[in-house]
């Protein structure tokens, strides 16, 4: 399991095909191609992108 890049919380729920949740910030987590993409879940059920905020080599995942 990883880590959340936000919080470096490992209370990371699984809640669909290589997607995630992580309990202790709230944002949703994704892998594609050894990255972990991070978004914010909006009141309308919307997600929008924190990539921005975080470094690549930070959200990099390696099993």
């Amino acid at each position: 399991m990883f880590s959340c890049p936000n919080c470096q919380s490992k209370d990371i729920g699984k809640i669909g095909i290589n997607q995630y949740y992580c309990w202790n910030c709230f944002i949703e987590l994704s892998l594609a191609k050894g990255l972990i993409h991070t978004h914010q879940v909006e009141e309308d059920g919307t997600l929008s992108s924190l990539d921005d905020l975080f470094d690549e080599n930070e959200r990099r995942y390696s099993s």
